[in-house]
């Protein structure tokens, strides 16, 4: 009986074989390197803070609904049930979430800036793809020179006097799974062949497929199952950079 393939194994690097891991690790590389397009989670991963912690904590109820996004990016409940269950304990109005953005801005993350640039100067399309809002994350997108025509975030909703009056389910974002779905749509309308994610969290590790490479990022806050799950994971967005010198 002729002995089983080795498929702990694969490919060859300088003569020697390279574990299956370290080549996977390789094609992302490579991927990354060749791509047209990176979309970006935002809270955590762009912005240093989680944006509806930060609502949450501007509206006087910041415990109860840090937990509850603890436990929406662990991936132990779906998304939508966490962001209407946190939603319904803030109640933001339109006038709270404008002086928000004003009194308290989003911090970008170091390196995220010159990162952008330099996709930005290689023809790469970058999106920014988030589960938290609008308003919040255009104001990203501004201070990075990306399109808001680029942004895909939920929307809140006000009644005319800017009591809030829920939010847009129908928006992809709003459910587990949406980002998948945004990164669908990007490829079917702009014909992408090599489309990265960066995240923290579980939902945007559940965006590849259709997303072809997932690269997780714990340069602001570790989520055990992304650092264990993911095959690329990264703790500064240099470590990004140096992979585009590289080439």
């Amino acid at each position: 009986m002729s002995p089983a393939p080795d498929t702990s194994l694969r490919g060859t690097q300088g003569g020697k074989k390279v574990p299956k891991r370290m080549a996977s690790l390789l094609e992302m590389k490579e991927i990354f390197r060749n791509a047209d397009a990176v979309c970006f989670d935002v809270d955590s991963t762009v912005i240093r803070e989680e944006g509806i912690d930060e609502l949450a904590k501007f509206c006087g109820v910041g415990d109860a609904v840090a937990e509850m996004t603890r436990r929406a990016m662990g991936g132990t409940v779906t998304f939508k049930a966490a962001l209407t269950a946190r939603l319904g304990l803030i109640r933001p109005s339109y006038e709270q979430v404008q002086k928000l953005i004003s009194d308290h801005p989003p911090q970008l993350t170091p390196g995220i800036r010159e990162l952008v640039n330099r996709l930005h100067q290689r023809g790469v399309q970058v999106f920014l793809i988030s589960g938290g809002f609008q308003s919040i994350v255009e104001h990203v997108a501004l201070q990075l020179n990306i399109p808001t025509a680029n942004v895909f975030a939920n929307r809140l909703k006000f009644y005319f006097n800017g009591e809030y009056a829920g939010f847009d389910e129908t928006q992809p974002t709003a459910e587990s799974g949406g980002k998948g779905k945004v990164i669908t749509h990007l490829k079917e309308q702009f014909h992408f062949k090599n489309v990265v994610m960066i995240g923290d969290g579980a939902t945007d590790m559940e965006a590849c497929p259709p997303a072809d490479c997932f690269i997780g990022f714990g340069g602001n806050v570790i989520r055990k199952q992304v650092k264990e799950k993911a095959k690329w994971y990264i703790t500064h967005f240099d470590e990004l950079l140096k992979e585009l010198e590289e080439r």
